[in-house]
C-alpha cells in the first residue's frame, strides 16, 4: 500500500436552472467512482461540490416564476441533491456559489488580482434592451445571419453556416426578453488580464495537468493568442456586487470555480479540516477537477491563472470528459432520449446506469454512448449472469450443507491467485481513470471463475453423500471468488456491495483480497439484482417523451403583464386561423399525465378530442357544459395518449391557468372573428 495521500476532488458545478440530465449523471459517476476507489485504497480523499446558482438567466427564470432567485436556486438545490442522492453520489459537501464563503473568496482573489495589476477597466459598447433596462448577453439576441441570410439565429453565431459574429452584426436584431430591437450602450467593464499567462499557461497545460489532446487544443489558444477576460456585469444581475463598483456584479464565470474552495471551506468549518493544508500554493495535497469538454477553457485557462495570480494551488490535474449520446445521437426530447435524472430513477435501478458507464469510460475526451439495447445485454449478462450467478451456484451448498461455513481451505491455489493478484492491475486502471479496462479486466476474472464451476459441476457432485466435502471446498472458493470480484467492483455499485457484505458477513476493502475467508460463516443469499427489463427502459423512453409532450401543451406561465409581444404578421396569416366556439361536452383525467386534461368538444354538430395542460388550475367535473375557444384548423398532433384535434386557448400568469370563455349566449360551432 502506498503512502496516504491527501486529496480534494470536485465536479463542474450543476446550472441552479434545470433539472439533471444523465449527462450530469456521467460525470459525476465518473467522479464518485475515483473517490470511492482512493477510499478503497486508504486515502484521506475529500468530494465536494455545488450548485452554480448565479447570472442572468437565473434572475429571469426566478422572475418568470413570481419567486425571489434566492427561492429559486433553493428549490433547484433541493431538487439537484435529492437526484444525486438516489443516484449514489457521495459527495462529502454539496453547497451552493450563492454562500457567504463563495463571496469571501470572490472578493478576496479579485482584490489580489488588482494589487498584482492582473485587472483592467474600460467602457465597452453592448447591445441594451430598453424596455426591460438590461444589457442582453448574446443568447438573448436573435435576427438574420449576416452571412447566409438565414432567419432566427442567435447574437454570436449561426447554426444553419457556422458562421460567427458580433451581435451588432445581425440583420433585424432582437431581444427575446421582450421583442424590441436592442440599442448600443457604452457601459464600463472591468478585464482579467488573462494574456500576461501565456507563459505560464504553455507551461502549466503540458505539465501533466490535462490529457495531451486537451493539451494540443489549449495550444492552438494559446498560440493564437488570448485575449483579456470581461468579469464583470451590469446590475440588473443576480450575483456578488464587485468591491467598490457599484451595480457591477462578478460575472457567473468569475465565482463559479471559486465555489469549489467555498463549498470546500464550509466543510473545513463543519469537519475542523485544515482548508490552506490543501489550496496554500505550497500545497502538498492533491487537487483534482472533474469537468466536461465544454469547459475546458474556464478551468485550464482562466481557472490556474487566477489560482496563480491569487497565490493559490493550481489543480493537479483537470480531468476532461466527452458528452453522453444516446442511440449514437445527440439527446432527443421528441425521441424521448433527452432522459432527466429522475425519469431514469423512476423506472431503473442507479446502478445499472452507474456500471453501463463504468464499463464504457476511459480517461480521454470521447463521447459515451448510451445505447440501451446493449445497456440492457451488458448488465444482464455481465453483472446478473456473470457476477451474481457465481454467489447464487454456490451459496446454497454453503448455508444448506455446511451451515454457512466456508471450507478451511481453497480448492484451486492457482485460480485463487489468479483472480485475487489481479487487483493491482485493476487499481491501476480506476487510477487512470480507465474504468472500461477495469470492468474488461473484472469480467475476465468473472468468466474464469463461472468456467471453474462449470466443470465441476458441484450440483451433481452433491448426489454423492461421499463427495460433500470436495462440494464444500468447491463452493468456498466460488463464494471468495465472488467476494474479490465484488470488492474490485465496490467503487462502481456501492449499494449491491453493502447487500453482498451482508451476505458475506464481511467488509470488503482492497486489502481484504490478500487472503480467502476460511471457516467463516456466510448469510443466506438473497438475489443481489433483479435483470433489466426492457419494458422498464421503454416506459422510461415513453415517460421522457410524455414529459416533452406535456411541456408542449401546458399554456406558458409568465408575468401577467409584460410578455414580449410575437413578430408581427399580416391580415392575411391571421384569417387562416379558425377560431370556434366550442362546448365541454367531457372531460376527464388522462392515466399517467400529470398535466392534461382530455376534453371532447362540441363545435356545433362535430366533436373534437383535445387534450389540454389545465389539469392543475381545473377539476373536470366543474368543466363539462362550459363554453370555450378553439382553434379548430390545428392539424391534429398525435400524442402518447392519442390524437389531439385542435387546440383550446387559454392564458396564465404565476397564479394559475385560465380557459378563455366567450359570453355565455355563444352559440357552439360559431366562428369567431
Amino acid at each position: 500500500m502506498s503512502t496516504k495521500r491527501q486529496i480534494l476532488v470536485t465536479n463542474a458545478l450543476p446550472y441552479a436552472n434545470a433539472a439533471l440530465h444523465l449527462g450530469h449523471i456521467l460525470e459525476y459517476t465518473q467522479t464518485d467512482v475515483w473517490v470511492r476507489f482512493q477510499r478503497m485504497r486508504g486515502h484521506a480523499c475529500y468530494y465536494v461540490s455545488a450548485d452554480d446558482a448565479h447570472g442572468t438567466a437565473i434572475m429571469l427564470k426566478a422572475d418568470a416564476k413570481g419567486i425571489s432567485a434566492e427561492q429559486h436556486i433553493a428549490d433547484m438545490r433541493s431538487i439537484h441533491e435529492a437526484d444525486f442522492r438516489d443516484f449514489l453520489i457521495g459527495v462529502d459537501n454539496y453547497h451552493s456559489t450563492h454562500s457567504e464563503e463563495n463571496r469571501e473568496y470572490s472578493e478576496l482573489i479579485y482584490k489580489r488580482l488588482v494589487k498584482n495589476g492582473h485587472i483592467a477597466k474600460r467602457e465597452i459598447t453592448q447591445s441594451f434592451d430598453s424596455e426591460k433596462q438590461l444589457f442582453l448577453a448574446d443568447r438573448y439576441i436573435r435576427g438574420t445571419c449576416p452571412k447566409c441570410k438565414t432567419e432566427d439565429q442567435y447574437g454570436d453565431n449561426c447554426e444553419a453556416c457556422s458562421a460567427t459574429y458580433a451581435p451588432t452584426d445581425l440583420i433585424d436584431p432582437v431581444s427575446v426578453l421582450s421583442g424590441t430591437t436592442p440599442i448600443e450602450k457604452q457601459s464600463t467593464h472591468y478585464f482579467f488580464k488573462l494574456p500576461e499567462f501565456t507563459q505560464f499557461l504553455k507551461t502549466w497545460t503540458r505539465s501533466g495537468a490535462v490529457q495531451d489532446e486537451v493539451a494540443n487544443k489549449l495550444g492552438e489558444w494559446l498560440d493564437s493568442g488570448l485575449q483579456e477576460w470581461d468579469i464583470s456585469r451590469d446590475a440588473p444581475y443576480f450575483g456578488f456586487e464587485i468591491p467598490d463598483a457599484p451595480n457591477k456584479y462578478f460575472y457567473v464565470w468569475l465565482d463559479a470555480p471559486i465555489g469549489y474552495m467555498a463549498s470546500f471551506k464550509n466543510l473545513c468549518d463543519r469537519e475542523s479540516l485544515d482548508f490552506d493544508q490543501f489550496w496554500a500554493a505550497d500545497s502538498s495535497a492533491e487537487l483534482y477537477h472533474f469537468i466536461g469538454k465544454d469547459i475546458v477553457n474556464f478551468h485550464a485557462l482562466f481557472w490556474p491563472a487566477m489560482l496563480s495570480s491569487a497565490n493559490f494551488r493550481t489543480p493537479t490535474k483537470v480531468c476532461v470528459h466527452g458528452f453522453v449520446t444516446v442511440n449514437g445521437k445527440k439527446m432527443s426530447k421528441s425521441r424521448g432520449t433527452f432522459i432527466n435524472a429522475r425519469c431514469y430513477l423512476d423506472h431503473l435501478n442507479p446502478e445499472y446506469l452507474r456500471y453501463y458507464y463504468a464499463s464504457k469510460l476511459s480517461n480521454s475526451v470521447e463521447d459515451i454512448d448510451l445505447n440501451l439495447e446493449d445497456f440492457i445485454q451488458r448488465v444482464n449478462s455481465d453483472l446478473v449472469g456473470k457476477l451474481v450467478n457465481i454467489a447464487s451456484r454456490c451459496a446454497k451448498f454453503i448455508t444448506k450443507g455446511n451451515d454457512g461455513l466456508l471450507s478451511a481451505t481453497v480448492e484451486n491455489p492457482a485460480l485463487w491467485q489468479q483472480v485475487s493478484g489481479a487487483g493491482e492491475k485493476i487499481a491501476d486502471f480506476y487510477e487512470n481513470r480507465d474504468y472500461s479496462k477495469a470492468i474488461r479486466e473484472i469480467m475476465a476474472q468473472a468468466d474464469a471463475a463461472n468456467e471453474y464451476i462449470a466443470a465441476k459441476e458441484p450440483w451433481k457432485l452433491n448426489k454423492d453423500p461421499s463427495k460433500q466435502q470436495q462440494v464444500q471446498d468447491i463452493c468456498s472458493l466460488g463464494i471468495n471468488l465472488f467476494r474479490v470480484l465484488l470488492t474490485y467492483l465496490k467503487p462502481v455499485l456501492p449499494a449491491m456491495t453493502a447487500d453482498g457484505e451482508h451476505f458475506l458477513n464481511d467488509c470488503l476493502s482492497w486489502e481484504s483480497i490478500q487472503a480467502p475467508l476460511t471457516e467463516h460463516r456466510i448469510n443466506n443469499f438473497k438475489p443481489l439484482l433483479q435483470r433489466v427489463e426492457k419494458e422498464k427502459v421503454d416506459a422510461m423512453l415513453e415517460a421522457s417523451k410524455q414529459e416533452a409532450e406535456q411541456a408542449a401543451a401546458t399554456p406558458h406561465k409568465g408575468p401577467s403583464a409584460g410578455e414580449p409581444i410575437a413578430d408581427e404578421i399580416g391580415f392575411d396569416d391571421f384569417i387562416k386561423v379558425d377560431l370556434r366556439v366550442a362546448r365541454i361536452v367531457k372531460a376527464q383525467a388522462v392515466e399517467g399525465a400529470d398535466k392534461l386534461l382530455a376534453l371532447t368538444l362540441d363545435i356545433g354538430g362535430e366533436t373534437r378530442n383535445v387534450f389540454s395542460g389545465i389539469k392543475s388550475s381545473y377539476k373536470p367535473e366543474d368543466l363539462e357544459g362550459r363554453l370555450t375557444v378553439m382553434v379548430a384548423n390545428l392539424a391534429p398532433r398525435k400524442m402518447r395518449f392519442g390524437v389531439s384535434e385542435g387546440m383550446v386557448l387559454a392564458a396564465a400568469d404565476n397564479k394559475g391557468i385560465y380557459l378563455l370563455a366567450p359570453d355565455s349566449g355563444a352559440i357552439p360551432g360559431h366562428r369567431i372573428t
